[in-house]
């Protein structure tokens, strides 16, 4: 699949893939998956703030399950700064909407978030991946927060789409190109 970033020395936004996909999708499957063109260590920048034990459960089932030459870096909200952190290393970030709900949790300002997250990434010397949950494809929530929460997550994409190199949609597992 061609929808990976080059491994040519390419920085900043063009070397930048979002990746996109409902719940058990296989996004975040496919997106480690992509790693393997580049040499370890990877660094996976993880934006979960685990609330209750099922979800640290989860936590602990996923970063299991990613296997050797991962160095795991917890950014629930300043992901701009893990970004710069991580230098020249190819970044996984997952999930940009668990990133947004903390965001939105801690009431900070989304679309000032949203420039620094860009930002961030223009600065960047190595590979990134960026893993998101598609929610605007569903029913329309019944209350003002999750409403507001699918409307931002829908913003987020769009500008990152706008920026990045290359975007790929996840359903049940196959990746479909979308830029």
């Amino acid at each position: 699949m061609k929808a990976v970033p080059p491994q040519d020395g390419t920085t900043g936004m063009l070397a930048c893939t979002l990746v996109l996909g409902g719940a058990r999708s296989g996004k975040s499957r496919f997106a480690e998956g992509l790693f393997t063109r580049w040499p370890t260590p990877w660094t996976y920048i993880a934006t979960c703030q685990p609330h209750d034990d099922e979800m640290t459960r989860r936590v602990a089932r996923h970063r299991a399950g990613r296997g050797e030459g991962w160095h795991t870096r917890e950014a629930p909200l300043d992901l701009p700064a893990a970004l710069d952190g991580a230098g020249a290393r190819p970044v996984l970030v997952d999930c940009l909407t668990l990133w947004l709900t903390n965001l939105m949790l801690a009431e900070q300002d989304i679309a000032a978030a949203t420039q620094a997250l860009l930002a961030a990434l223009a600065r960047r010397t190595g590979p990134t991946v960026l893993v998101s949950n598609e929610v605007g494809q569903g029913i329309v929530p019944d209350n003002a927060l999750a409403r507001r929460f699918r409307d931002e997550a829908g913003l987020l994409h769009q500008a990152l789409a706008r920026e990045v190199a290359h975007v790929v949609f996840v359903v049940a597992g196959l990746p479909m190109e979308l830029k």
